[in-house]
Parts: C-alpha cells; structure tokens; sequence
C-alpha cells in the first residue's frame, strides 16, 4: 500500500513539472520595478523568444515556468533598460578615437593634448579633437590659433568646442576649407580678430571644415560603434535615441545589427539634409528588431555656451548680441508642412528663448491642438514665461538632458540674467505640460551615465554634489518621475513604449540589475552605482 502511494505521489510530481512550461530564462529573487502605470514592484518574471511572457511572484513564477538558466538577482534593484532620449551615439564613439578635450584647465593644456596624441598617431591626415569649453578656463574667452599654428604648420587640426556648436581650427584647415577673413555664412561666425581669423568657428561656420575631411572607412564605423556600445552597456543603457545621422550611417548600423556585431537598440532621426529626405520620404520609416528610423532632426539655433543660442533680447555679458537662428523660420515652416502629413517625427534642437518660440509656433500651427504626433523640441532649455502652454496645447514633447542644467549653472546667469534663467532647465514646469517628460544626456556633450541624470533631475546637484542646496531646485522632479525619464517616457518619446521601457508581459527582455536601489539609496551613493548585469531581449550582454 506504502509502495502505491509513493507511485501516486512521484506521478503528481512529475506531471506537476511536465505542467510548467518551459522558458529561455527566470530571473527571481529581485527587487523589479517593473515601471507599469502602477508603477509595481515584482520579484520575478520569465522570459522566451526574447520577450517576458510572465510577472510575478518567486512563487507565481516557478509554479508555471522552467528554465536551464536562472537568475537569482539576491534582492537587487532590477530596472528596465536605461534608455536615453537625446544622444550621439556615433558620435560618441567616432570622438573615443579623437583628441579627448574635456576638463581641460585652459588652452595651453588643449595644445599639449594636441601634442601628446600627434606622437602617439603620427600617420593621421587629420586631428581632430572635442570637449574643450572656455568657460572652464581663467580667461573664460575664445582661444586663438597660433600655438596651433606653430605647432602644426602643415598638418590640418579641428578641434571642436564641448556642445559641437563651436570649434577652433588651425590655419592649414582654414586654408584647406578656402576660409577668409571677412567671410560671412547665415546661421554661423567666423571670427576675426585686428583682420585676420582667429580660428574660431561658431555653428554652420564649422561644417565649412568638418565637410572637406576625408570620408570614414566602413572598419571605422564599425570600430567606433562596438566600443560605444561597450561603454553604453556597462552605465545600463539598452536603447539610445541617436540625433542626426545621414542615411549610410544608418546602413551601416543596419548591417552590423544584422550580423549581430551591434546589440544596441537605437531609434534614429536623420540629419536635416536633402539627400535623406529623398531617402527615405516615399519609403516612409524604417524598422527591425533593434532599429527604428522614424524622426527627422533640424536645429533651429546654436549653444548657450558659445552664444549661438537665438534669444529674445541681448546676452548679459555680450551687450547687442542676440545669437542667431541658423536656418530661417521659413524653413522650419516648410519641414513641418511636409513631415505633418507623413509618419515621421519632427524633432528641433532649440536652446534660445527666441529660437524655442519660432519652433513652438511653427508646430502648433502645423498640429492644431492635441495629436499624437509627438513632435519634440530637443533641449527647450530656455522658455519664456509666456510659451510654456504651447507645449501642452498642441502636444509637443520637450527632451531634455539634465545635466545641461547641473554642467551650465556656473554661467548661464552671466548669460541670461537671472529673470530669463527662471524658464531655463525648467523640467518640473516642463513635465507639467503633457504630464511625461523624456530625459537623455546628449553625449557625448555630457557624460553618458544614466546615474548621473537621474541625480541631476532629482537633486539638481552635479557630480561634485554642488551647489549644496541645489540649483533651481523648485524645477526638481521625483526619483519616480525621473526614472521614468529614462525608461518609459523615453521609449514613448521614440514611439517604442510598447516594445521596452517596462518589464511588462510582451515586451523585449531588456533589463539591469543594479548594486544600488535608484528608488531607495542614499543620495551620497547614487553616483556610485554599478551595473551587475544588463541583457537584451533576453540574452547577457554585459
């Protein structure tokens, strides 16, 4: 009878494991925001084809499901993958093989930089470099060419300033680009100083030399795009909206993503040029599994920085100067004209309070009230008090980066004043509008940490932990609001919010698994934070 009853009980259990279906990977014992509209916290869910078919508990998990490969995330912070709204990833990554110019204490350290990597790649026909910032330095003033000059006579060097909107070239670049003195171009400076060029370039001015540099191999692409997506993995992120990229570029990625040499997701909008307008209009977007061409990218004006950016009264500490728009309004009229009546994504970089309201208006009058379209302005860094609501009414998305406003607080009052800088980096008044808010970094103007956005949007403190009460701190957002801004918000804001940004049933398996609870740890630890684990569509990637 004792014999019987065993048989019974090893039956049930065997049917009972037969019953439970069989899955690619089970991730338990975690702490899960799942970043649903409840905004829930799991502790397990299953994952087949790429996709999470289940969200439970550790329980509800394993009674139905079996897997070969699990996850005991030992009661880490699991996220979505980071996604970031506003960034250069090509860019990025063409600049890790460039002359690295950030935090450089003055010119005199840009030079030696120079210098240092010219011994080290003797053979490059050109130099290039980025991330020089005058307002760094003592002087807090544009640098001229002549060290450069000296140093190389007959070697072309470009080095551009941190924003892409400036840069310094030397004078066999000039000389290269049949640049003069007493040149003009619309939308851009090229600064004179006693008659003769500084080397100065401010916005349309710099493609005068970026155009006539000799053209990327394929290898190179490819080499910058693997190590970008190497760094990205390691801060968490799994998608990055790339701003501005000419359509061989995006063939490029295309064939590296479908030889499997390329795991990043990227959402894409092209470059304001004609030849991808021609590209891709009839066609209409473009989509597979990890790449999604949907949105155009124009840029209305320049940088606060390198007061370019177009305002509706003069700088502060430039007197008479209003910066510039660098392309007439009339153009803008005529890109959304045509993009309002096809399925791609108008999306304007605008920074100046000036150069805001013109595209503002421009798209409301396009739009005509809610839609969703989701139009976006990239940066809306500085609004004036009385636009705000045409971001609400005519549904328009604002993409901002926070760590503009924690990188520009040192200055932006000596350039604006402090009555202007009220609507600048306002985010809260921003997110206010269509109650979401998308956040990227716009690297590699900025740091690409995921970490250091959502520190910057909730604390609006920098990385040095300044100031020490705050900048603005009444534009502020909570730590659910900002991680938000760089899971689901930012995936609505490429029209992939029901792909990923969720750890929800049917969505890609994208995830990490953080050291640190983003929701729960310290301040002082945020920035400390370390990716244990991050997957794409269900497999490990770093």
């Amino acid at each position: 009878m004792r014999s019987t009853s065993i048989i019974i009980l090893c039956a049930v259990l065997f049917a009972s494991c037969n019953s439970r279906q069989q899955v690619d990977l089970i991730l338990h014992n975690g702490n899960v925001y799942t970043i649903d509209s409840a905004f829930t916290i799991a502790r397990s869910f299953a994952v087949k084809d790429g996709k999470i078919i289940a969200v439970g508990t550790n329980e509800e998990i394993q009674k139905k499901f079996i897997s070969d490969s699990m996850i005991d995330a030992q009661g880490k912070a699991v996220y979505p993958g980071f996604i970031d709204a506003h960034a250069h990833f090509l860019g990025y990554g063409r600049g890790l093989f460039a002359v690295n110019l950030y935090d450089s204490k003055d010119f005199t350290e840009v030079v030696a930089r120079v210098k240092a990597f010219e011994q080290e790649h003797p053979g490059e026909q050109w130099i290039r470099g980025r991330g020089w910032d005058q307002n760094k330095w003592p002087s807090k003033a544009f640098p001229d060419n002549t060290s450069l000059n000296e140093l190389f006579p007959d070697k072309p060097v470009l080095l551009q300033r941190v924003d892409g909107h400036a840069a310094i070239a030397n004078a066999k670049a000039l000389e290269l680009a049949g640049i003069q003195p007493g040149q003009k171009i619309e939308g851009g400076e090229i600064e004179t100083k006693n008659g003769k060029l500084t080397g100065v370039l401010i916005d349309n001015a710099v493609e005068l030399v970026t155009k006539i540099i000799p053209k990327p191999s394929k290898a190179d692409y490819e080499k910058w795009l693997v190590v970008a997506q190497k760094n990205c993995f390691a801060q968490g992120l799994t998608t990055i909206t790339d701003c501005g990229l000419m359509y061989n570029e995006v063939e490029i990625i295309d064939t590296l993503q479908q030889k499997g040499k390329l795991n990043m997701r990227l959402y894409v909008m092209l470059s304001d040029d004609t030849a991808n307008y021609n590209r891709y209009l009839k066609r209409g977007p473009y989509k597979t599994d990890r790449l999604f061409v949907k949105g155009f990218k124009a840029y209305a004006d320049g940088a606060l920085g390198s007061r370019g950016a177009c305002l509706l009264a003069p700088y502060d500490d430039k007197p008479g100067w209003t910066g510039f728009l660098l392309s007439p309004a009339s153009h803008f009229d005529s890109l959304a004209q045509i993009l309002i009546n096809t399925d791609f994504q108008l999306c304007t970089h605008a920074i100046g309070d000036s150069g805001n309201r013109v595209v503002l208006n421009i798209y409301a009058r396009y739009l005509k009230g809610k839609n969703d379209k989701r139009w976006r302005i990239e940066h809306a860094q500085v609004v004036n008090e009385n636009d705000f609501h045409l971001f609400g009414d005519a549904s328009i998305v604002p993409s901002v980066q926070p760590t503009h406003a924690t990188s520009d607080m040192y200055w932006a009052k000596d350039r604006i004043g402090e009555e202007r800088l009220k609507g600048g980096y306002a985010y809260r008044q921003l997110l206010n509008q269509n109650g979401w808010l998308p956040l990227g970094t716009d690297f590699p103007v900025e740091d690409i940490s995921p970490f250091k956005t959502f520190y910057a949007a909730v604390f609006r403190k920098d990385a040095k932990g300044f100031p020490p009460n705050g900048f603005q701190v009444e534009n502020a957002i909570t730590r659910e609001q900002a991680i938000r801004g760089i899971t689901i918000w930012a995936a609505k804001a490429d029209f992939l919010e029901r792909e990923v940004g969720s750890i929800e049933v049917g969505k890609k398996a994208d995830f990490v698994i953080l050291d640190n609870d983003l929701m729960k740890a310290p301040k002082e630890l945020l920035l400390r934070t370390k990716v244990l684990g991050i997957w794409v569509g269900g497999k490990k990637v770093n």
